[in-house]
């Protein structure tokens, strides 16, 4: 893990408990109707330690309430990693002065620094501008409001049910032109560029709802709904298409690595999934679906016979072509099962006519 996601990932974790609801968000919000500032450090191990001076020694249980009598005084408060105890009290925190920061205020100057040089969430609030800001390492967060954050959540939520109804009709396409074995390298990278940006946009909204804590619940309800299966329907499309099967887990992270302007490029995409376009045409090759995702849509299934089937039969229309007989050569199908797999990919093939579908 590099540096840089260790960081987010601790500024992730302290603004989940920092959210709306937390006991912590209660002291702080405590200590801004009482107009004036604090300066608290989340944690405490020797690096801390070496930089505190005075104070007092407390290590008590945490509560809003002590949050906000302890931060009258002009030092610092530090808490534990957990969040549970008060473990100092009024402490001159002297972080090394050769540590760069952007602040002019001396109460953020000394948050930033702290951060900078132990790597601990130490936050700021300006008793002046009531602006609660959060420090870790060299990343920088000031809390918002949660009617801001709402307003945000509902803009991106109302964003992901627009994509999802334009996936849901991609795949439906998909499916069709799947058993009319007419799918190009352009429907399948369309396909994973839609379900990428709607995967960025939960990642947002998830973001959101750690800010929003309790007061999140029905956003939370509503994003679970639209998003129900999602993942493993990206992961089945990445199966059926990808040129090596061993490297599934490397192009779901390069597709979820790709920069804005790679987003863009249905050709980078294509790529991903060892399908190179050097020209425009190579966006109209032709190429077929192993039938991973057909083969889920049969009541059932167990997924290690899914992949005995594909394994055995590598793409969708030798699978379709297979007799009952033959599916029962696969190690866990029987008379039944052969039936209901053959039945049903046939049944599926013939749902994508132009008589069922109308084009």
């Amino acid at each position: 893990m590099t540096m840089t996601t260790a960081e987010h990932e601790t500024m992730r974790k302290a603004l989940k408990a920092l959210a709306p609801g937390t006991d912590l968000r209660e002291g702080l919000e405590r200590i801004q109707r009482g107009h004036t500032g604090a300066l608290i450090v989340l944690g405490y191990n020797k690096d801390v330690e070496a930089l505190c001076s005075g104070g007092f020694e407390l290590d008590v249980a945490f509560s809003g309430p002590r949050l906000r009598e302890l931060s009258k005084m002009d030092g610092a408060v530090i808490i534990s990693s957990d969040y549970k105890r008060i473990r100092r009290a009024n402490v001159q925190l002297i972080p090394h002065a050769a540590v760069s920061t952007v602040e002019s205020g001396m109460r953020h100057r000394t948050a930033e620094r702290m951060a900078r040089q132990t790597g601990i969430p130490v936050i700021s609030l300006s008793a002046s501008m009531r602006v609660i800001t959060v420090y870790v390492g060299s990343l920088r967060r000031s809390l918002e409001e949660p009617e801001a954050l709402l307003s945000r959540a509902n803009l991106a939520l109302d964003t992901l049910d627009r994509y999802s109804q334009r996936l849901e009709e991609d795949l439906a396409t998909l499916t069709v032109l799947e058993q009319r074995e007419t799918v190009t390298v352009r429907d399948v990278a369309t396909t994973l560029q839609r379900m990428e940006m709607i995967r960025r946009i939960h990642t947002e909204i998830s973001g959101y709802l750690e800010e929003l804590g309790t007061e999140g619940r029905l956003i939370e309800l509503q994003l679970d709904d639209l998003l129900r299966g999602s993942a493993s329907e990206r992961a089945l499309v990445i199966r059926d298409y990808i040129r090596q099967p061993e490297r599934i887990s490397e192009v779901e992270s390069e597709l979820s690595n790709l920069d804005g302007e790679g987003m863009v490029d249905l050709a980078r995409i294509a790529a991903a999934i060892g399908q190179p376009v050097v020209d425009a045409s190579d966006f109209d090759r032709i190429i077929c679906p192993r039938g991973y995702r057909s083969l889920t849509m049969v009541p059932r299934l167990p997924w290690n016979i899914i992949e005995q089937l594909v394994k055995k039969w590598d793409t969708l229309t030798k699978l379709r072509e297979a007799t009952v007989e033959e599916l029962q050569t696969i190690e866990g199908v029987g008379p039944y099962r052969a039936s209901l797999i053959y039945n049903s990919l046939n049944r599926q093939h013939a749902a994508a006519s132009p008589e069922a579908v109308g084009w």
